[in-house]
């Protein structure tokens, strides 16, 4: 079994007649998701990718009994897009929009306390469970099913992690990317605790790279309960310039805050393998099982 999805979650797509979201969707059918609705306001009543088209997303929830949906709506709307399913109370929201304003996120924050409601994103590249579900825009050519979680804050490392433990013979339960933005849903470190509490995990790989503290903040994490599992990270930008973004938003170190080698040693402190090189992420795993 896998974090976050099972085979009976049904999902709903927000943005879904846009062009990005048509292709993306396609994909998740052809994967075997259940995408059972979706949802453009002004639209309802229609049919597209022989699915219903409804106004809101309580519509849609009522008629179908989805409770996740997918967010492909444009940055300037996201927002309200995810308060609409956070006030829906929809189990799980994915969204992959990006360049959404920092305010904007405060809101879905404050609309996020004290609900039900789990947030993947923004500016994520999914959640993909092999052989149960895909929600988002991760590739699912080098995907197997296995028993190792990975929780991510870059897309493309991601899809080169993954090629790793299915090369390795490892496979994975389930990977999430938690989002680049600085303001996002769940975090690096509640990611990880999930993986530490799904017995369908035996090993945990952590995708991390410069700015934020959300590194720290699964060091922290780790000082406080023990790992029965081996836990591997990855920290990218050791080499990057201070003072510059890397990729996106959440990707920069400012005042020496935020640098590849405080969170590696913060890692390193809380007994994470730390993989010096990106090529070796998946072998670094194996060894540490086999150990």
């Amino acid at each position: 079994m896998a974090i976050l999805v099972t085979p009976d979650t049904k999902v709903m797509c927000q943005g879904f007649t846009g062009r990005a979201a048509t292709f993306h969707c396609a994909r998740m059918l052809s994967y075997g998701t259940k995408l059972v609705a979706g949802v453009v306001p002004g639209k309802g009543g229609r049919s597209h990718l022989d699915l219903p088209v409804f106004d809101t997303v309580a519509a849609a929830k009522e008629a179908t009994g989805a409770a996740a949906s997918l967010i492909f709506v444009p940055p300037e709307h996201a927002a309200a897009a995810m308060i609409e399913g956070i006030e829906a109370e929809l189990d799980l929201l994915v969204c992959v929009t990006e360049r959404i304003p920092v305010l904007d996120m405060v809101r879905v924050r404050q609309a996020l306390n004290g609900s039900k409601t789990r947030l993947i994103g923004p500016n994520s590249q999914g959640i993909l469970a092999p052989g149960i579900g895909q929600l988002g825009v991760m590739s699912t050519v080098d995907a197997r099913p296995g028993r190792i979680g990975i929780a991510s804050r870059s897309a493309s490392l991601t899809s080169e992690v993954v090629l790793q433990t299915t090369t390795a013979g490892l496979g994975q339960s389930t990977t999430v990317g938690v989002g680049g933005d600085p303001v996002h849903g769940l975090s690096l470190s509640a990611a990880v605790e999930l993986f530490l509490d799904d017995p369908a995990t035996d090993g945990i790989i952590v995708i991390g790279e410069i700015g934020g503290n959300e590194e720290e903040e699964v060091a922290a994490l780790l000082q406080t309960r023990q790992a029965a599992k081996p836990i591997v990270a990855l920290v990218a930008g050791r080499h990057a310039p201070p003072e510059r973004r890397m990729g996106h938003a959440g990707a920069l170190t400012t005042g020496g805050r935020g640098s590849a080698a405080h969170k590696i040693a913060a890692l390193e402190t809380a007994g994470v393998i730390v993989a010096r090189d990106a090529s070796r992420v998946g072998q670094t795993m194996r060894e540490a099982l086999a150990r």
